[in-house]
């Protein structure tokens, strides 16, 4: 099962814990990141939707890494993968209230996702604990 990992550079470990398993997170960066490529998967689809009209910026979200370094270059995209967090709690503010909002479409969308907001407003918090600190964060997954 893949997990996805946040990190912090603040002086003190995260207080908040994913409260299940983290794979259906790595699943919506994944296919999210994806759109690029054509993906029409229902986790793509809703990141474009997200996107396109919920006017989300879902870049913070798709930065993120593999934490399995083989060569220089997977280092590089390691390093790379750190963001401020403040952006990553807007993002994650604003995608979790779409997911709440109870759209039809996106029910829809997320319907093989269970899990899917819960795991969002875990990460939320920890986004936002990490944005009062003025901290950066990377996202990296392992599979």
């Amino acid at each position: 099962m893949s997990r996805l990992y946040f990190e912090t550079d603040a002086a003190e470990a995260c207080p908040v814990e994913f409260g299940g398993a983290s794979d259906v997170l790595v699943h919506l960066l994944s296919f999210a990141f994806s759109t690029r490529y054509g993906s029409i998967h229902p986790l793509s689809q809703l990141s474009l939707m997200l996107r396109g009209e919920r006017k989300i910026n879902m870049t913070p979200l798709t930065t993120f890494a593999d934490r399995d370094v083989e060569v220089e270059a997977d280092a590089d995209l390691l390093e790379r993968a750190w963001q401020d967090a403040a952006p990553l709690a807007e993002t994650l503010r604003a995608v979790t209230a779409a997911l709440a909002s109870g759209d039809e479409r996106i029910a829809t969308l997320t319907a093989e996702s269970p899990d899917l907001l819960a795991r969002l407003e875990d990460l939320r918090r920890m986004a936002e604990w990490a944005a009062e600190r003025g901290t950066r964060v990377r996202l990296t997954y392992d599979l």
